[in-house]
C-alpha cells in the first residue's frame, strides 16, 4: 500500500488528527495514613482514641501521644502537657542464669524530657500506648533535661498502672 493510500485510509474514518491537548492532572491515589490507638484521659481514667500516624512505628505512635497536647481534644484530657517526646531504644535481652538461658525479654525505653511530676497517669499513657506492640514486655521511662543528669521514671506494664 502506498503512502497516498495509507493517508486516504486513516482519513476516511472520520476522525480528524489534533495536536496533543492538556486535560488537566493524571489520576492518582492518595493513600491516607494509618491510624493506631493511642491512650488519652476522659473523666480521669484511661481512654483509647485514634490517632492519625506517619506510619506503624512505636516512634510513630508515640510521637502521636505527645502531640496530642498541643491540640483542642474536646471531651478528653492527656496527663503530658509540658513534656516532650525525644526517642524510644528497644533492647531484647535473653537473660542467662546458671548456663540456662531464660525466655527473651524486651525492653522499650522511652526517652521524654519536661519538667513537673510525670503522673501515675501520664506514665500510664505512655506505657499503655507503647505496649499496644506485643513485642515489649516492659517500658521504661527516662526523663532527660538538658544540664541535669538523667531521671529514671520506672519500668512498668500498662496491667500495673491501669
Amino acid at each position: 500500500m502506498s503512502a497516498a493510500a495509507l493517508l486516504l485510509a486513516l482519513t476516511s474514518c472520520g476522525i480528524s488528527p489534533t495536536d496533543v491537548q492538556d486535560r488537566g492532572e493524571a489520576p492518582t491515589v492518595r493513600i491516607p495514613p494509618p491510624t493506631k490507638t493511642i491512650y488519652l484521659v476522659r473523666d480521669g481514667k484511661l481512654t483509647r482514641e485514634p490517632a492519625d500516624v506517619e506510619d506503624d512505628t512505636v516512634d510513630s505512635v508515640l510521637g502521636a501521644l505527645f502531640d496530642a497536647s498541643s491540640k483542642p481534644l474536646g471531651d478528653r484530657d492527656t496527663a503530658l502537657r509540658g513534656f516532650t517526646y525525644l526517642r524510644t531504644r528497644n533492647s531484647i535481652n535473653p537473660p542467662q542464669r546458671d548456663e540456662i538461658q531464660l525466655p527473651r525479654t524486651s525492653t522499650l525505653t522511652v526517652y521524654i524530657s519536661g519538667d513537673g511530676t510525670l503522673t501515675k497517669l501520664g506514665k500510664a499513657q505512655i506505657v499503655c500506648t507503647a505496649q499496644q506492640d506485643a513485642a515489649f514486655e516492659v517500658v521504661k521511662i527516662v526523663r532527660e533535661n538538658e544540664g541535669r543528669p538523667s531521671v529514671d521514671e520506672g519500668r512498668h506494664t500498662c496491667g500495673e498502672l491501669k
